[in-house]
């Protein structure tokens, strides 16, 4: 990925150049920029429109505000993570490898402006309710999709029934966000490896537990007797 300088001509990211709208997609890769460098408080829409080369009103007509152009933003440099998954090479058609694979990809980086864009979005949030109604949309909508690939390894026997489909979402998207900041600050990471061993254990753990063998009342009855002729 490319990100422009100020003044540099802008390039729009490999992956989103749309050949059916061009003018879409240098309008978006022109809002990541500057919402990524000016948080959103800062960004002007006619400063994205410049860098896009574009006049405020042809934004205007895409988009009704600044919030709805940032939640498009974030949409176009966020791999959609469950997609991406069912190609990972680790996949191995069980549907709690995607919450294995899905972990392990925590630690690697990039050079994509989304994480700035998703941390700007949240501060936004806290003072913009249109930030803030848009995004829990988008979030509602990845918590309902992790969550059938939950019940569907629950459905497989791949994950515990016992363990409370909404917990175990919560706290997927607890570590994912936690890991945002962490890159934002630029964390040292744990070595893949390391890290990749963790999520394999945590994921294991939240499988079938195998029944507790009870004791043979047969074999409790003569221990018993035995115990009362040794008295």
């Amino acid at each position: 990925m490319v990100l422009r300088t100020l003044d540099a001509p802008i390039a729009v990211v490999p992956g989103h150049d749309d050949p059916d709208d061009p003018v879409g997609a240098r309008l978006l890769s022109a809002a990541a920029e500057v919402f990524a460098e000016r948080g959103y408080a800062g960004a002007k829409v006619a400063e994205i429109a410049r860098r896009a080369g574009l006049t405020t009103g042809a934004i205007y007509s895409r988009y009704r505000g600044k919030a709805e152009l940032l939640v498009e933003a974030i949409d176009a440099f966020c791999v959609d993570e469950l997609d991406a998954l069912f190609t990972d090479h680790r996949f191995r058609g069980h549907m709690e490898d995607l919450l294995r694979v899905a972990g392990s990809h925590l630690v690697e980086r990039d050079d994509s402006p989304a994480p700035g864009l998703l941390l700007e979005a949240m501060i936004a949030a806290r003072h913009e309710p249109d930030v803030a109604a848009l995004l829990r949309r988008r979030f509602d909508d990845r918590r309902e999709r992790l969550a059938l690939v939950v019940e569907s390894a629950k459905a497989s026997g791949g994950i515990d029934r016992g363990l409370d489909t909404t917990a175990l979402v919560t706290f997927c998207h607890a570590v994912g966000l936690g890991f945002l900041l962490l890159e934002v600050l630029d964390t040292p990471m744990p070595q893949a490896d390391r890290w990749e061993q963790l999520i394999a254990r945590l994921v294991a753990a939240t499988g079938v537990r195998p029944p507790v063998p009870s004791a043979d009342p047969t074999t409790r009855a003569t221990s018993a007797g035995e115990h009362l002729e040794e008295s």
